[in-house]
């Protein structure tokens, strides 16, 4: 009987005979080395047999598994890998062929060892370079069993997550083999993509939730000490690092989806780690085009819930941070206008109640804390992409986010029409607040071309409205606009304190530029400045925000042209508080009072004058000891200690302009300017001086001003235009086209259906009365000539003048050329 088996077996193909030969008798002792050497070496010495080798073997393995000897099945598994790292030949596909057949034979087990078992052999396979391509290999499979296996919900959490572990490798070897391999199934696309991305974050957010936050992936010393989360982080950069610019879509759009399916925008941190990982990972030139895609994902949610939206803001947020500068991308104008055109949204919703602008019964109730949270992210948002921005797109973006303020009065289609006249002054809030973000840290060496008169007269219309944040607002992008040294916290605090070099002000020489801009639109500041003292509403901190204004002029921006003129301001600020006409409120005296007497101290001391300081010292100390109401220590406190009356302030406790103008005028200053009291120049832009909202009838003041003195106002009697005048002079101009329209229609009439000798007539009289006119005119401009042809007696002996044509005319010779 053995005789018979030993001659049929001597009649076996060889490879089977030494396949057959690497199998031990009891599996438990393992690989026969010797006899695969064997193997290895006919393999590489006949490399046309690889693939009779491998369907036998595949063979071998499907009957072990069938009969549940698993030990063969892990014998039969080691050789094929030692196979496939020892061949490199062409024939190797065919191979291959066998080996991932036997590969997907396990993964199919039930049993979590032979899925591990096969996922590891995948993983040898994948980091194998091969020399030929292959045109029919496909991987689908193998994408749709691993993610399932990244999803396991095994009973063992031990046995779990090595089964998930498992599936993580086995998608980064997918990955590995095939995205740099162009015949292949392309793994970019989104039948891969929405398997892959959704089963890496479900492993990251589920391991997020069971452990604490583990060193970073790049210091793990073994593989086999990774936790799932660390090995998933590991694979997700792999893959986006590996994205080019026509894939990162398709690997971002499935993170969008997840964290929609299983609302983790409203958490954040979920979310905000995950992009944090994903703009860390891209290369950087491709950033743009993530914050496209939550700009897109942001606006496909604006009907969503506000903590929704502000979990994208803040995504967004993080991301412009993470950016390179230029991340924005081409379309620059186009973030801000998604990013404002939220806001608007959010204002709305918060003033409606509703996101359909309607009140019905089934509608999602708004809650108004959350939009309030949702337009601060927005507004921080809209600060960190200014950041990332140059100079000259910022200005560019400065003049965009102008553009969208509503102006009451002029900007007729207003962005919401549902919200109404506080709908108006929340936008205007709101866009005003983004622009101090992005005004932040705004550096320019020359303001002119950085702050133009589109920018700047638009900006300081809005400090002359009587909502006193909008006013506050405006003096705080002022701030950071013309602040090129970071002095601005230096004046934070008003005092009149003796010696301000303790504030280490940084002064330098005025330039060219800056001097253009203060001649240009000096005049405009300091009439802001005089308009915003003289406001009753205004409160503590517009004095504190003015005096930095006036000291940030001085530091920055100031030659002796321009300290004469604030130091006529500062006096004609003192006339307006000792001024009964103008009926401010005593709080608002005496800080107009402290605020003049903390400038011309702070004035003083940087012109370095001695008379001058001497006499500001001196008023300082009067005020000191017998009115400290009238200085800043005592006005912007918490509990202010003000005075029932102003009516005995004069005298010593005053800063006097005769003094002033003497003390200065021996050190080389304008004294006739000096001399001069300031008198605030009105423009065009004081017929919107005191805007409400867009609700109140708005009287326009129509004036005639004089151009002689620049600062001397000489108003003519007014012309008040209301609503009703309006509206009289449309109706009047639509009747005066009615009774054009008539005539014309009985012009054509008439010479349609008269007779011949009416109309002859009619043109006859016509060309007559031209005639005539035309002969007075040949009698006005063809004069009696002077001398050269002289004068006729008349019979009666009086001269009468002759007519004669100019060129009958004689003249002399040095008159002809």
């Amino acid at each position: 009987m053995y005789g018979v088996c030993g001659c049929c077996g001597a009649l076996r193909p060889r490879y089977k005979r030494l396949v057959d030969n690497i199998f031990p008798e009891d599996p438990e002792d393992g690989l026969v080395k010797a006899n695969m050497e064997k193997l290895t070496f006919y393999a590489l010495s006949a490399p046309e047999k690889l693939d009779r080798i491998g369907a036998y073997l595949s063979e071998r393995l499907s009957r072990d598994v069938a009969r549940h000897r698993y030990g063969y099945v892990c014998i039969a598994m080691e050789a094929l890998d030692q196979l496939l790292m020892a061949c490199h030949c062409q024939s190797i596909n065919l191979f291959v062929e066998s080996f991932l057949k036997m590969v997907r034979k396990l993964l199919e087990s039930d049993k979590p060892s032979l899925q591990i078992l096969g996922t590891n052999s995948f993983v040898k396979f994948a980091n194998i370079e091969e020399d030929t391509p292959s045109y029919h290999r496909s991987y689908d499979f193998f994408v749709s069993r691993f993610s399932e296996m990244c999803h396991s919900g095994y009973e063992d959490p031990d046995i779990r997550t090595k089964i998930r572990m498992a599936g993580i490798k086995g998608l980064q070897g997918v990955v590995r083999k095939t995205v740099n391999d162009e015949l292949q199934a392309n793994i970019w696309d989104p039948q891969h993509m929405d398997k892959i991305v959704p089963s890496l974050l479900f492993n990251l957010q589920s391991g997020e939730r069971t452990e604490s936050r583990s060193p970073s992936p790049l210091q793990a010393s073994e593989k086999e000490k990774e936790s799932p989360v660390e090995l998933t982080e590991r694979c997700f950069r792999e893959l986006l690092g590996r994205a080019a610019y026509g894939n990162i879509k398709n690997a971002v759009t499935p993170v969008l989806m997840h964290l929609d399916n299983h609302s983790l925008w409203e958490g954040k941190t979920f979310a905000v780690r995950c992009f944090k990982i994903i703009m860390y990972s891209i290369q950087s030139q491709h950033s743009h085009l993530v914050i496209q895609q939550l700009l897109g994902h942001l606006d496909a949610n604006s009907k969503n819930s506000a903590t929704v939206r502000a979990g994208i803001v803040e995504v967004l947020l993080e991301a412009a941070a993470i950016a390179a500068s230029g991340s924005v991308g081409p379309t620059v104008l186009e973030v801000f206008n998604t990013l404002l055109r939220q806001l608007r949204l959010s204002v709305d919703y918060e003033l409606t109640g509703s996101y359909d602008g309607s009140t019905n019964i089934g509608t999602k109730i708004i809650k108004a804390h959350e939009e309030r949270q949702l337009q601060e992210a927005v507004i921080r948002t809209i600060g960190s992409f200014a950041n990332t921005l140059p100079t000259y797109q910022r200005s560019e973006v400065m003049l965009f986010i102008m553009g969208k303020i509503p102006v009451p009065g002029i900007h007729l289609t207003l962005p919401s029409s549902d919200s109404g006249p506080e709908g108006t002054r929340m936008i205007q809030v709101m866009l005003l607040k983004s622009l101090v973000q992005v005004t932040a840290g705004f550096q320019t060496t020359n303001m002119l071309t950085a702050l133009p008169s589109s920018f700047l007269e638009p900006l300081l219309s809005f400090s002359l409205t009587e909502d006193p944040e909008v006013r506050l607002l405006v003096l705080q992008i002022l701030l950071s606009l013309i602040d090129r040294h970071e002095n601005r916290p230096k004046f934070a605090n008003m005092s009149s304190i003796s010696d301000i070099s303790v504030l280490k002000l940084k002064v330098d020489k005025c330039s060219r530029q800056d001097n253009l801009f203060m001649k240009k639109h000096g005049q405009q500041l300091y009439r802001h400045i005089y308009l915003g003292c003289k406001e009753e509403s205004s409160g503590r901190e517009h004095y504190e925000t003015l005096f930095a204004l006036l000291g940030l002029l001085s530091v920055e921006l100031a030659n002796e042209e321009v300290v004469v003129d604030l130091i006529r301001l500062a006096l004609a600020l003192q006339d307006l508080a000792l001024s009964t006409d103008e009926a401010l409120p005593v709080y608002n005296r005496c800080a107009v009072h402290a605020l003049v007497a903390a400038y011309l101290n702070l004035i003083c001391q940087l012109t370095t004058v001695p008379a001058f300081c001497q006499h500001i010292h001196e008023v300082i100390e009067v005020r000191q000891k017998e009115s400290p109401y009238l200085l800043p220590e005592a006005v912007f406190v918490d509990s202010p200690k003000l005075h029932s009356s102003l009516d005995k302030v004069e005298g010593s406790v005053l800063f006097l302009q005769s003094k002033i103008t003497e003390s200065l005028g021996g050190s080389g200053y304008n004294t006739e300017r000096l001399a001069t009291p300031y008198v605030p120049q009105y423009t065009d832009e004081d017929r919107l001086s005191k805007r409400k909202s867009i609700g109140e009838t708005i009287s326009l003041q129509v004036e005639v001003e004089s151009r002689n003195s620049p600062e001397k106002e000489e108003r003519t009697p007014a012309e008040e235009i209301t609503f009703e005048t309006l509206k009289n002079a449309i109706v009047d101009s639509v009747g005066m086209e009615e009774q054009e329209r008539e005539r014309r229609r009985q012009v054509v009439e008439k010479f349609q259906k008269a007779p011949f000798e009416e109309i002859a007539a009619h043109c006859g009289a016509r060309a007559t009365q031209l005639q005539s006119k035309l002969n007075q005119i040949f009698e006005i401009t063809i004069r009696p000539p002077p001398s050269p042809s002289g004068t006729i007696s008349s019979g009666y002996g009086q001269s009468q003048s002759r007519s004669v044509p100019i060129y009958e005319m004689k003249f002399p010779d040095l008159c002809v050329y």
